[in-house]
C-alpha cells in the first residue's frame, strides 16, 4: 500500500475501529474455530449438529442485524451503536462459563453476533473510492490478523486449561467493550440524509442489476460456513493432527492470507477481478479435495499455504466488486444489505455441515465444500464482469456517463 492511501485511512478515529475490530475478531476467531467446536464436544460431549447450531446462530444474528445496524449508522452516534454491540458480544461471551446445556451454549453464541456488524461497516464506510482494493486489502489484514490470532492462541491454551482460554476470551471482550466508549459522539460516518424509502429503492436496483453475482454470494459463504464445525474434530479424526500442529496449520493459512492481501489488493485494481475469483475459487476447491485424502502432516501443511495464498487473491477482488454498489450516501445501509445477503450462507452452512458430519463423517462435508468452490470458480468464468462498475475503465466509464 503507498504511503498516501495508508495516511488517508490511518487516522486516529479509524485506528480506534480499528483496534476494536481487532478485538472482537480475536474473539470471534477464538470461540468459531477452536473454543466453540473443541469446548462443546471434549468439555461438554455435544454433538457436531449441536455445535453447528450455535455457530448459526452466531451468524444468524450478526447477519440479521447488519441491516438494521446500517440504517441505525445513518441516524445515531457511532459511538452509541457500536459499544451496544461490543457490549453484547460481552455478555454472550460471559455466558459461555453457563453454558453446560446446548440451549444455553447456542444462546451465547448468538448473543456474541450482536458486537460484530457496527465496527465492520463503520470501517467499511471509511474506503476511499479510488482505493478501493488496496484499502480494503488492508482493512482485511487486520480482520484476519485478528480472526486468525484468536483460535492459534486458545487452541494453545485449550490444551492447557479450559478455564484459562475463557477468560482470555472475556479479557479481550471487556477491552474492546471498553475501548468503544472512547470513540467521539455524534454521527461521524459522514452520510447524506436521505428517506429510509428511497434508500430502499435505490438500494433494490442495484440488487437487480447484480441480480447474476447473487448465487455466488451465498454459495460462497455456504460452503465456509460448512468447514467450522468440523474443522478441529478433521484435523484430529482424519489428519491425526495433535492442537499445536492444527495451531501451525492456521498460521500457514492465516499468515500465508495476511501477507498476500495488500498484494492481490493491488494486483487486482491493475487487472481487474475476475481471474483472481476464479483461480482462486478453483484452487480452494481442489485443495479442499486433496485433504480428503489424509495427506501425510508435511502435505497438509503445505496445502495449507495454498489455501491461503487462494483467499487472499479471493478477498480484496470480491470486496471491491460488491463496494462498486454501495449507493454513495448510504453507505451503512447500503453494506448491511449486501453483507445481509452476503451471509445468508453462512448461516446455512455450519447446520448443514455439521448434520452431513453427524450422519456421515467430517471428511464428506470438505468433498461437498469443495465441490461448491469448484463451481463458484466455473461459474464466474461464465459471468459477464464487463457490466459491472468495478470492472470498467476510466475510459469506457467516461463514455457510459
Amino acid at each position: 500500500m503507498s504511503k498516501s492511501s495508508l495516511k488517508s485511512l490511518l487516522h486516529t478515529d479509524m485506528l480506534l475501529y480499528l483496534t476494536i475490530l481487532y478485538l472482537i475478531e480475536f474473539v470471534r476467531g477464538a470461540a468459531l474455530i477452536s473454543f466453540l467446536p473443541i469446548y462443546g464436544d471434549k468439555a461438554l460431549g455435544l454433538n457436531l449438529d449441536v455445535i453447528g447450531a450455535a455457530i448459526t446462530a452466531h451468524y444468524l444474528t450478526d447477519t440479521g442485524l447488519k441491516l438494521a445496524i446500517g440504517y441505525l449508522l445513518d441516524r445515531l452516534s457511532v459511538r452509541t451503536v457500536i459499544s451496544v454491540g461490543a457490549l453484547c458480544s460481552l455478555i454472550g461471551i460471559a455466558a459461555m462459563q453457563f453454558a453446560d446445556i446446548p440451549w444455553v451454549f447456542i444462546t451465547a453464541a448468538a448473543l456474541y453476533g450482536i458486537g460484530i456488524s457496527p465496527v465492520w461497516i463503520v470501517c467499511l464506510t471509511k474506503i476511499n473510492e479510488d482505493q478501493r482494493a488496496t484499502q480494503m486489502g488492508f482493512l482485511y489484514t487486520i480482520w484476519l490478523v485478528g480472526m486468525g490470532s484468536g483460535p492459534v492462541v486458545i487452541n494453545l491454551l485449550l490444551d492447557y486449561d479450559l478455564t484459562v482460554s475463557y477468560w482470555v476470551m472475556v479479557g479481550v471482550s471487556l477491552a474492546a467493550w471498553l475501548l468503544s466508549l472512547m470513540i467521539k459522539g455524534g454521527r461521524n460516518v459522514h452520510i447524506d440524509v436521505v428517506p429510509f424509502r428511497k434508500q430502499l429503492s435505490i438500494l433494490g436496483k442495484r440488487l437487480r442489476e447484480m441480480k447474476p453475482l447473487l448465487p455466488g454470494m451465498v454459495l460462497q459463504t455456504l460452503g465456509a460456513g460448512m468447514l467450522l464445525p468440523i474443522l478441529p474434530s478433521f484435523a484430529v479424526n482424519a489428519l491425526d493432527m495433535t492442537a499445536t500442529h492444527y495451531s501451525i496449520l492456521l498460521m500457514i493459512g492465516g499468515g500465508c492470507t495476511v501477507i498476500g492481501l495488500i498484494p492481490m489488493g493491488k494486483l487486482s485494481d491493475m487487472f481487474g477481478k475476475k481471474w483472481f475469483l476464479i483461480v482462486g475459487f478453483l484452487a480452494f476447491g481442489l485443495v479442499l479435495f486433496a485433504l480428503t485424502l489424509h495427506p501425510p502432516l508435511g502435505l497438509a501443511l503445505f496445502w495449507a499455504f495454498v489455501l491461503g495464498v487462494s483467499y487472499s487473491a479471493v478477498l480484496p477482488a470480491w470486496n471491491a466488486l460488491l463496494a462498486a454498489y454501495v449507493p454513495p450516501g448510504q453507505q451503512g445501509l447500503g453494506w448491511g444489505v449486501f453483507s445481509t445477503v452476503e451471509g445468508i450462507g453462512g448461516m446455512i452452512g455450519p447446520v448443514v455441515g455439521g448434520l452431513i458430519a453427524t450422519r456421515y463423517s467430517e471428511a464428506s462435508v470438505i468433498g461437498i465444500a469443495g465441490v461448491l468452490f469448484i463451481v463458484i470458480s466455473v461459474f464466474y468464468v461464465f459471468f459477464p464482469f464487463r457490466l459491472f462498475r468495478g470492472e470498467a475503465s476510466p475510459a469506457a466509464a467516461k463514455e457510459a456517463q
